[in-house]
């Protein structure tokens, strides 16, 4: 059987690279061995770890943000979300699973709060920045 390069054959079963250092790390903060607000091993400690190529750690990654168990701090790195999973609770219809899915909702918009708000400062520091090189400029006899 040939397969394309990424693509999960017909009917395996076997988990890609990506899924399993998902799994690895997930299983990681389930257990308590990363702690809420933790950091996040960084990709290169992923790679070496795993043998992977850095957009398999990203994929990974994605994996990890997506599901609400990880956020990235623009500048810091990714780091272990601060709720409960929602795939810590096996029953779907419990209140604590409904409460896990809000609460990684609730952690995916202050993740993009936090990097709007950091976007608007930099945008402030840079309009800061223009207006003195303008001031500059508009000196006599320039």
């Amino acid at each position: 059987m040939t397969t394309r390069r990424g693509r999960r054959p017909t009917g395996g079963g076997v988990p890609l690279t990506f899924e399993v250092i998902a799994a690895t790390l997930r299983e990681q903060i389930r257990s308590g061995r990363l702690k809420p607000g933790e950091a996040l091993p960084t990709q290169a400690a992923l790679m070496r770890e795993f043998g992977a190529s850095s957009l398999t750690v990203q994929k990974a990654m994605a994996l990890l943000k997506q599901d609400g168990w990880a956020v990235s701090r623009p500048g810091k790195g990714a780091f272990v979300a601060h709720h409960n999973h929602p795939d810590d609770d096996d029953d779907p219809g419990s209140p604590n699973a409904e409460t896990a899915s809000a609460s990684g909702t609730a952690v995916r918009v202050e993740a993009l709060e936090r990097a709007l708000a950091d976007a608007v400062a930099q945008l402030a520091d840079l309009r800061v920045r223009v207006e003195v090189l303008e001031a500059g400029n508009s000196e006599p006899g320039r």
